[in-house]
């Protein structure tokens, strides 16, 4: 119960915790969007390449030759004798599958040569060169 001698007070709504809760949810989702690249190769030095063009395919499979000559099909470590027949299983019942060749610039050119020669031997597989932009 009120006094009569009480003045009334008008209410009021603090929106400074709200304020920092809003920019605490936005920094969130800035941080975490900055993660979201997905990378399906091992981390290499890619070769330059000024003409690059973005290929469109909704799952690439990605082979990698690291700069010790390591051969990985999606992240998975691999001989060379053994990727014609795990890429013709990774397309399967597709008509085409695009591979994405991730070289680093140190490999050797006879070794980035005989990863195509193995994959060029897959029916339907399209290669493609991972390079960057300098």
């Amino acid at each position: 119960m009120r006094l009569p001698d009480e003045p009334d007070i008008p209410t009021q709504i603090n929106i400074v915790p709200m304020i920092d809760v809003i920019f605490a949810i936005l920094t969130f989702f800035i941080m975490s969007t900055l993660f979201l690249t997905r990378s399906e190769g091992l981390p290499v030095n890619l070769p330059k390449a000024a003409m690059a063009q973005q290929q469109a395919s909704s799952a690439p499979i990605t082979v990698t030759l690291d700069q010790t000559g390591t051969l990985s099909l999606n992240r998975k470590q691999i001989s060379l004798d053994e990727l014609a027949q795990e890429v013709r299983v990774l397309i399967g019942s597709n008509s085409e599958g695009l591979v994405i060749i991730n070289a680093d610039e140190r490999v050797k050119h006879g070794q980035v040569v005989a990863v195509m020669d193995r994959l060029r031997r897959v029916q339907g597989a399209k290669l493609a060169i991972a390079t960057q932009k300098p």
